[in-house]
């Protein structure tokens, strides 16, 4: 049995410093170092006859070029999803996620009023990287820690929150689309189990913008949901075939159930202690490893 949320929420909080958006979470938590240059990874699939891809091979044909953006549930991720994409699809990947952040952190004209650096905008990227796709993971931060949301929370205006949400979507999207022609990829949210409708909320607005254009849907939110209670938290899933199969993905193989959270942080899917500097997951995770499998399932599916 897990100790009282309250107690939970607390503690998540002071690890996770700007890491997470609760919207129980500090109003004035210290904000993270942001990196006083660009924090863009890339990564190029190497090149050789023998990954030349066919379609009778099972390659796709098209090696796709894969930008990844987003927060703290990115930055975590961002290394398990340039595996997947390069050994999948033989992909040329490029992360560039800052922990925090939310959607107008990317929106160019933000200037010093958001915590990504003007050389890592969305759109500034996608005119330089002319990516094929732009996956986009934001869990929708809820309590005001990033400053070009203007003060505006979860917890204290929900329709004020879900309306700027929306217009920043719109916003950052039509800078994606005048800057290339890459496809968007929003990553669905798992479930969130302090404010449970807001997640559920966050994601019906990715599926209506999704709906009225030709963006794309990566449902990882749901391949770390309980079958039928998509916005149900659980800290344990049952294990996958994929999990079965590889050694340290089933954390409780005599129970056959792996877990997707640690104790201490019920937000974020790696199983390693977090840390006061961001960075990749540095541990087998089977929450991060669905989710990375899931958002390269959708770009293969639409090569």
């Amino acid at each position: 049995m897990r100790k009282p949320w309250l107690v939970g929420v607390l503690l998540a909080a002071v690890l996770l410093g700007a890491c997470g958006d609760p919207a129980s979470g500090p109003e004035t938590a210290a904000p993270p170092e942001v990196p006083r240059a660009s924090a863009t990874t890339q990564q190029r699939a190497p090149a050789s006859p023998s990954a030349a891809a066919t379609p009778s091979s099972g390659t796709p044909a098209k090696r796709p070029s894969v930008l990844y953006l987003g927060d703290s549930l990115a930055m975590e991720a961002q290394r398990v999803l340039g595996q997947e994409l390069r050994r999948d699809l033989t992909a040329t990947y490029t992360s560039a996620p800052y922990s925090g952040t939310t959607l107008c952190d990317y929106l160019e004209g933000t200037g010093k009023r958001s915590l990504v650096p003007v050389a890592d905008k969305a759109a500034t990227l996608v005119r330089r990287l002319r990516p094929d796709f732009v996956v986009l993971q934001f869990w929708g931060n809820a309590w005001g820690y990033t400053p070009c949301m203007d003060g505006i929370t979860h917890d204290a205006s929900p329709e004020k929150y879900f309306r700027r949400y929306q217009a920043d979507m719109k916003r950052l999207a039509d800078q994606i689309s005048a800057a290339g022609e890459a496809r968007i990829v929003w990553v669905l949210q798992g479930p969130d189990p302090i404010t449970p409708d807001r997640v559920r909320r966050v994601n019906a607005l990715y599926e209506l913008r999704a709906g009225a254009s030709d963006d794309l849907l990566a449902d990882a939110g749901k391949t770390v949901s309980a079958a039928g209670a998509r916005y149900s938290w659980v800290q344990h899933l049952p294990c996958t075939a994929y999990e079965r199969a590889h050694p340290g993905y089933c954390t409780q193989p005599d129970r056959d159930r792996t877990a997707l959270h640690r104790d201490d942080d019920y937000l974020h899917f790696c199983l390693a202690p977090t840390t006061s500097t961001p960075k990749p997951c540095p541990v087998r995770s089977p929450g991060i490893q669905r989710i990375a499998l899931e958002i390269t399932r959708v770009i293969r599916e639409n090569l």
